[in-house]
């Protein structure tokens, strides 16, 4: 027969309360009580039915990703260390795709938390940086966390993980600069997502603190996609002027560069260097393998849901937790043939 939450309390010699306290991690539980309780647990290999527990009482176990990225490989990272938080914390993965610019987004998201009873919600761009979407979820008392781009945030009240992403693009241009390139590229992701600005925004002070004057005709916009790339990167080499190297605002888009500079009979990093940002699986698969800007996003998820719990929880008076994102140099950068 199951185990039931009755076999362990009596295992262990405490209340059935004492035993719901310890398995959601409840506060001002004596550690002798957890350990006495994690022993009866282990011992009688007791699953908590987190389904029941949603149906039993007001507290609900179930956290929700909601996201709007074509980025198959963030999004993977991103359920892998949202579910890996949720199994440690004694929570469920309810996870939401959406279409950010719709007309009836809000009321799209604020019905399935209803619907859904959530705990909690983990927000990514460009949701996470919609004003519209936040106040939405705040008029019905949603909790969330966003993960946004940034180095600092302007509501103390409200949870976060902020990527700084523009010190990870100074660092990455830094390091073309210093191999001895002026002429540089940056080739842009989706307007509308923070991270594309803040990047950019790293790019332009790199060159600034550089005394490098900017072509303006270089910034070329695009979305966070291979074939972005691929099209960035032609209209580029097409120039007589070539960029002897291109920042790419993510790897899909520095892959799609490569593979249309392989296309025109160059050589990387001998006839044009190119960098991406994310340090995503396709940053390895390339070749050459991409230098790039190192941005363990599963690892941020991770922290974003733990914040939530914790929060929830009244375990922490966090408010946000920051990541820089560092430079990873691999074989697609080296100094300009000129040189």
């Amino acid at each position: 027969m199951k185990v039931t939450i009755n076999d362990v309390a009596k295992y262990a010699g405490v209340s059935i309360k004492t035993v719901s306290r310890v398995t959601n991690n409840e506060p001002s539980v004596k550690q002798a009580t957890i350990d006495k309780v994690n022993e009866a647990i282990e011992a009688l290999n007791y699953q908590p039915n987190l389904a029941a527990r949603n149906l039993a009482g007001t507290k609900s176990y179930v956290i929700g990703f909601i996201y709007d990225n074509p980025n198959a490989y963030y999004v993977i990272d991103m359920q892998n260390g949202i579910l890996s938080s949720c199994k440690d914390l004694g929570y469920e993965l309810l996870i939401h795709p959406c279409n950010a610019k719709a007309d009836n987004i809000c009321e799209e998201l604020t019905k399935m938390v209803k619907h859904a009873r959530l705990a909690g919600l983990v927000l990514t761009p460009p949701l996470s940086e919609d004003p519209k979407i936040l106040e939405a979820l705040d008029k019905i008392d949603a909790n969330y966390v966003r993960i946004i781009a940034g180095a600092k945030i302007d509501d103390e009240t409200g949870l976060a993980v902020l990527v700084n992403d523009k010190h990870g693009a100074v660092s990455i241009t830094q390091h073309l600069i210093e191999l001895g390139h002026k002429n540089i590229a940056f080739l842009s992701g989706d307007q509308h997502h923070e991270s594309t600005k803040e990047r950019l925004s790293g790019f332009t002070q790199a060159m600034n603190n550089n005394n490098i004057v900017i072509n303006k005709d270089n910034i070329i916009e695009g979305e966070y996609s291979f074939e972005s790339g691929v099209n960035g990167a032609k209209e580029l080499l097409r120039r007589d002027d070539k960029p002897t190297a291109i920042v790419a605002c993510n790897d899909e888009i520095a892959a799609g560069a490569l593979f249309a500079a392989r296309l025109e009979g160059l050589d990387i990093p001998n006839d044009i260097s190119i960098v991406g940002f994310e340090d995503s699986p396709f940053s390895r698969q390339t070749w050459p393998k991409l230098t790039t800007v190192h941005q363990p996003n599963q690892k941020i998820a991770q922290m974003a849901t733990e914040l939530l719990i914790a929060k929830r929880r009244a375990q922490t008076s966090e408010h946000a937790k920051i990541f820089i994102p560092e430079p990873v140099i691999r074989d697609s950068s080296s100094s300009p043939a000129s040189k």
